[in-house]
């Protein structure tokens, strides 16, 4: 298990113990965060699922694809480190991954 640190939108810090290969969505659903709405289910359709993933670990996560990117740059608060949670899928290289769920669009 590889630990996930997620700030919700209130700012509420919470350590998450996240399975490799199991989508940074899953894990935070998993755990009793309702913060992402995840209307599509996951699949890359809706960005309900925004988070900023911390700048320490932008290059470990690495850059979305083409549909994350075209979603994201929609999104009124597409920053530096914007990410979908649906995209992103836990490794034992992002133990202590630490991200910011996004403002609700």
């Amino acid at each position: 298990m590889s630990k996930l640190i997620v700030i919700t939108r209130d700012g509420e810090e919470n350590i998450l113990n996240g399975k490799a290969g199991t989508s940074l969505l899953e894990i935070i659903q998993d755990a009793g965060i309702d913060d992402l709405m995840a209307l599509c289910g996951g699949c890359c359709s809706c960005a309900t699922c925004h988070v900023y993933v911390d700048d320490a670990w932008l290059a470990a996560v690495g850059d979305g694809n083409e549909d994350e990117v075209s979603l994201l740059e929609d999104s009124e608060h597409h920053q530096k480190g914007s990410r979908l949670a649906c995209q992103i899928n836990m490794t034992a290289e992002l133990d202590g991954l630490r991200v910011m769920v996004a403002p609700e669009e």
